[in-house]
């Protein structure tokens, strides 16, 4: 095959001028049809079909790789930083298979993998009883309703208020999701009795009543998930902001992205909800940034700490833009007995500095409940700052004035807020 293209593609000594013509309409051709082949093939099929871990399972994502360590995700953003530097950061798009924010919380069951394959092997033993039966066999089968699982843990709404429709943004999505895998349905040839089956199954398990073993096994755990999964995606936001490349926003993500894939995904946004949202914390911020904090801590399922961070962080982009635009990266090593759990970095331009630090892998460091603040939880670790770095800094989440000689305490970065971003005062 690969010969067969070869000879196809390329030019041959000696093309005549009329083949040669033929022949690039063809590459030009082939080269259309490549691509919609590709996401079809790959995206639109195999990774609905290759359950391991969704949250790796979407565009421009790749199954076979859990993350990166940091040495690989410094060398990235430096490599970003060279060639790329106004490429976008882009966390989620209209054609994103599940939210960025869904995507942050399934992450967290890489973390918890032993507690996570018990409470499975429980679920589909209390729900095997709710399968209806097609073809003489129960549905959904196992790879189905691992996949259904993890899109519960990953999108499941955090208020009563919100559960309202969710049941069917759930039977929607698995619908799409068996006729994109072409296992048991197709657009093609959609099985209608056995997606109907699908979505009586998905009716029961979410039915809420004292009856349903599952729901009150399954949504203490998912809350916990959820909590972790909220710190997961402050940290990716401020990384997003701050990193080398052009932040970007899909509308509605500025709150909790806990969208499906589309259309679910494209639903209308409330902006005037997120527009007051907005006012007020700014509002609040001027008054007592850390009064705020702690309120934005303790109603977090709302979603208005991660448009807080939004916020602060691009209103300090906008002020230093060439820092962020064109600043260099330079890694920055975390020293200390929780230097495992942190991911940071400088940007430097001229004069202007910006230090960043978020926190990683929270299961193992906090208990439910907790947050990640403060000298309990980080204890003597610090991040070693550069050469000639500043010694006066700004925290831009909290407005506290810290001072630094070589090495800046976690504890007293993330006194407050669980990431920090920190730059000199010469400007701010």
């Amino acid at each position: 095959v690969f010969a067969f293209l070869e000879k196809t593609l390329l030019p041959a000594n000696h093309e005549d001028s009329d083949i040669a013509v033929l022949r690039v309409d063809f590459t030009m051709r082939f080269q259309q049809l490549t691509g919609p082949v590709m996401a079809k093939g790959f995206e639109d099929t195999a990774l609905y079909n290759y359950n391991r871990l969704l949250s790796l399972n979407d565009v421009g994502s790749f199954p076979g790789d859990f993350g990166a360590d940091l040495p690989d995700y410094h060398r990235f953003n430096e490599s970003r930083r060279n060639l790329w530097p106004l490429s976008l950061n882009s966390t989620a798009t209209h054609d994103s298979k599940r939210g960025e924010d869904v995507r942050a919380r399934i992450h967290v069951l890489s973390e918890v993998p032993e507690e996570w394959e018990q409470r499975v092997r429980r679920w589909m033993r209390t729900n095997e009883g709710k399968k209806p039966r097609v073809h003489g066999k129960p549905v959904p089968g196992k790879n189905e309703e691992y996949h259904l699982y993890q899109m519960l843990v990953g999108a499941f709404p955090l208020s009563e208020e919100e559960r309202t429709g969710f049941c069917e943004r759930m039977k929607t999505y698995a619908v799409k999701a068996l006729r994109e895998g072409k296992v048991h349905s197709s657009w093609l040839e959609p099985d209608e009795e056995y997606e109907a089956a699908v979505k009586t199954f998905v009716e029961k398990i979410l039915q809420s009543s004292q009856d349903n073993a599952f729901l009150r096994d399954f949504i203490p755990f998912q809350r916990t998930v959820a909590r972790y999964g909220s710190f997961n995606s402050l940290t990716q936001t401020l990384l997003k902001i701050t990193a080398p490349g052009i932040p970007d926003f899909y509308q509605g993500t500025e709150l909790w992205d806990l969208n499906l894939v589309d259309p679910d995904n494209r639903r209308p946004v409330d902006f005037q909800r997120r527009a007051a949202f907005l006012d007020e914390t700014l509002e609040r911020s001027e008054v007592d940034p850390i009064a705020l904090i702690e309120w934005l801590l303790k109603t977090w399922e709302d979603g208005k700490i991660k448009l807080f961070l939004i916020a602060q962080a691009l209103g300090a982009r906008a002020l230093r833009r060439a820092l962020f635009e064109r600043g260099a990266y330079q890694p920055v090593p975390a020293i200390g007995p929780q230097k495992n759990h942190l991911v940071a970095f400088a940007r430097i331009w001229e004069n202007q500095w910006a230090v960043v630090v978020a926190p990683l892998y929270l299961t193992a460091l906090i208990g439910e409940g907790e947050d990640p603040l403060g000298q309990p939880v980080w204890g003597n670790t610090a991040v070693d700052l550069p050469e000639h770095a500043p010694r006066c800094w700004r925290e831009i989440f909290t407005g506290r004035r810290l001072e630094a000689d070589g090495r800046i305490w976690v504890s007293e970065a993330l006194k407050h807020f669980p990431v920090s971003l920190l730059m000199n005062e010469d400007d701010i």
